[in-house]
């Protein structure tokens, strides 16, 4: 997912980046008649539009209120640019679960929510599962979900089922092959989609994320191993994609768009990738019905999704209009609000009063494990960084190799283990 890269920026990037940024930044400004503007970083490029309509209908409300959307690309690196040059927008949507939102929240550049009368608007304590230290920085609105997203319309003519165990879904991978059609889109320039698929092999496997971490980043140094049976399952996991004509033709060199119009267009009947992937779908107009599974576990009733807050607002704490960027935030803890936002984007609203699709949705094969033990946050939450890991997974699905994969996974790994 593109939401969590964490990787280091050089110090030629940071200045070039903080000199542009700090002069078209324009935050933290009042103008002559009183109207105080307040930057919103936005990381959710694809709801851009949305988001605009939602502020519109704030400043309506607030008249001395002005917000300002900042959409850029690459939005990770440069909020990290942003945040080591002492730039931090007034109101940044920001991912929970991140390495560095937490380490930035524990250095202390965000507001302390924890007693904010909106938290109140969340609902089953969702924000306090990232609190930190005991204290709460972010509000988190959505959740994103990760899964399969499947041509409903070609399951049904071909007579395919959902799969419920990870038996099945072999099985249904072999069925849709054996009748001349591809089974998966996927993005091969694109490591980050499948993220996702790695993780929750690694957690159904393991019988969950937390015994997938024992094996992965709190094992020994050197301690992944091939004859490890968890790596086995997860072997076999990662083949499934790498069977003969599993794929679409040009998948290694795809991007997230081109697998996503492989299968709007129908070329594959499956793609794995998170919600956030649906409003894109929906731009592709397909021509036939979306339906979504979530990772099938090894017996029914194991399937699980991952995910974390996707749309989640923290408040810097160095920002020179406070009090006008906590009433944006809790307007944006709203049902006024996030219905808007939720009509368009469909991921599961942790807003109360929000009126959302049930389980027959296009989402709703995913969302409704939202919020549930069948939904774990990122692996990620408890890692240094995340960007190899995206990479040693697409080097396997190229070369199918176990050893170069055990041995980045140790290499990419071990460092963290220096610190435990």
């Amino acid at each position: 997912m593109k939401h969590w890269l964490t990787k280091i920026l050089g110090i030629s990037l940071l200045a070039a980046s903080t000199t542009l940024l700090l002069s078209a930044c324009g935050s933290n400004q009042n103008s002559s008649n009183g109207t105080t503007t307040i930057e919103f970083f936005n990381q959710k490029k694809e709801m851009s539009t949305t988001l605009q309509q939602i502020v519109t209908d704030f400043e309506k409300k607030n008249p001395k209120i002005k917000v300002k959307v900042t959409n850029v690309p690459n939005a990770g690196d440069v909020l990290k640019t942003r945040v080591l040059a002492g730039d931090v927008p007034d109101v940044i949507n920001i991912y929970p679960q991140n390495i560095d939102y937490r380490e930035w929240a524990k250095a202390g550049y965000f507001e302390d929510m924890t007693k904010a009368p909106y938290l109140k608007n969340i609902k089953n304590n969702y924000a306090q599962q990232f609190a930190i230290n005991g204290k709460v920085y972010n509000a988190p609105l959505t959740a994103n979900v990760y899964g399969f997203f499947y041509n409903k319309t070609a399951f049904a003519k071909m007579g395919l089922k959902v799969p419920e165990t990870w038996t099945e879904f072999e099985a249904l991978v072999k069925q849709i092959r054996e009748q001349g059609k591809t089974p998966f889109a996927l993005a091969g320039t694109e490591g980050w989609t499948l993220n996702g698929y790695h993780q929750l092999a690694l957690a159904t496997v393991a019988g969950s994320a937390k015994k997938a971490n024992q094996v992965l980043r709190f094992s020994p140094v050197n301690g992944i191993k091939a004859s490890n049976p968890v790596m086995q399952q997860d072997f076999n996991r990662l083949d499934l994609l790498r069977k003969n004509n599993a794929a679409q033709n040009n998948w290694r060199g795809a991007s997230y768009n081109d697998a996503v119009v492989a299968f709007t267009k129908g070329d594959a009947l499956i793609m794995p990738n998170g919600s956030w992937a649906y409003p894109v779908i929906q731009q592709q107009k397909p021509k036939f019905k979306v339906g979504t599974f979530a990772f099938p576990g090894k017996e029914k009733g194991e399937s699980l999704t991952v995910g974390s807050g996707d749309l989640a607002l923290s408040i810097s704490s160095s920002s020179k209009h406070k009090a006008a960027a906590e009433k944006f935030v809790a307007y944006m803890t709203t049902p006024q609000a996030m219905q808007k936002y939720y009509d368009v984007d469909g991921s599961p609203c942790s807003v109360i009063g929000v009126k959302q699709a049930g389980v027959n949705s296009p989402l709703g094969g995913i969302t409704k494990y939202a919020f549930t033990k069948h939904q774990f946050v990122w692996l990620a939450q408890d890692w240094t960084s995340e960007n190899d890991f995206f990479t040693l997974t697409t080097n396997y699905l190229l070369n199918g190799s176990k050893s170069d994969l055990v041995n980045a996974l140790n290499a990419f790994f071990n460092p963290m283990k220096a610190s435990n």
